[in-house]
């Protein structure tokens, strides 16, 4: 899920200094309950995202233009399983119970995609770049708050799909070819930056533990002011993406 503009503009997972449950392992942090509990609701969510991004990947193939661009996608779809299959298989590892880990998050993905169901490829293709960066953006924010080994594990599942890449060239293409496309797809984006956030907000405003490792807490040195950057950072990769690819925030 990781975007072209990743490498150059690396978020506080990769560049801070580590205190306090951060600078721990798992097995020294998870001794903490609510911190344990914390991290289970964040890989479930994170699963079931990486579940829902394989099926619409392959469920978008069937709009794609050409067999190459089928086949591309259909590449990604693999690589995003292969992402679920890592959370799964850790939550499995710690004695967690994947389903039961994912299922408090089903429904609102389920939401926001059928409220955003694209009409048709370009709108497929913006929703995959822009929902897939924002939901990509927040987790390496929160990365930074996650012991070593949690840690580790979510920034490898954010690993570049090569949709950020495919997406820009594709819907640049498609705005040269036509510039009235880029007004329609300059809306669609809009709304699903709105919709994305909206959801995000609901979902860690229903779990607990989850939204006090955000607002602090659990994870050291972290506040409401804290949570205002993060949107906002989130908010100026979106902007910068945006412009990537040709349209206008």
């Amino acid at each position: 899920m990781e975007t072209p503009d990743n490498a150059e503009n690396a978020t506080p997972a990769e560049t801070a200094e580590h205190t306090g449950i951060a600078a721990q392992d798992w097995a020294a942090a998870s001794a903490e309950p609510q911190y344990r509990a914390a991290v289970v609701d964040l890989l479930g969510a994170l699963a079931y995202g990486e579940l829902a991004a394989f099926e619409r990947l392959a469920e978008d193939a069937k709009l794609a233009p050409t067999l190459a661009d089928k086949a591309e996608l259909a590449k990604m779809a693999s690589a995003e399983f292969h992402h679920f299959e890592q959370l799964r298989n850790r939550l499995a590892a710690i004695d967690e119970e994947p389903t039961a880990a994912m299922e408090p998050f089903a429904k609102a993905l389920d939401d926001f995609h059928r409220q955003t169901a694209p009409s048709d490829w370009l709108e497929g293709l913006v929703k995959a770049y822009v929902g897939d960066s924002i939901a990509s953006d927040f987790y390496r924010e929160v990365a930074v708050r996650l012991d070593s080994d949690t840690r580790a594990l979510v920034l490898s599942v954010l690993d570049d799909t090569g949709h950020g890449n495919f997406a820009v060239e594709k819907v640049r293409a498609a705005i040269e070819a036509d510039p009235r496309v880029g007004g329609r797809l300059a809306l669609w984006a809009r709304r699903l930056m709105g919709e994305a956030l909206s959801q995000a907000q609901r979902v860690v405003a229903e779990r607990d533990a989850l939204s006090t490792m955000l607002v602090g807490g659990v994870a050291d040195g972290f506040d409401l002011a804290e949570v205002g950057r993060m949107f906002s950072r989130i908010t100026e990769a979106h902007t910068k993406r945006m412009a990537a690819l040709g349209l206008a925030a």
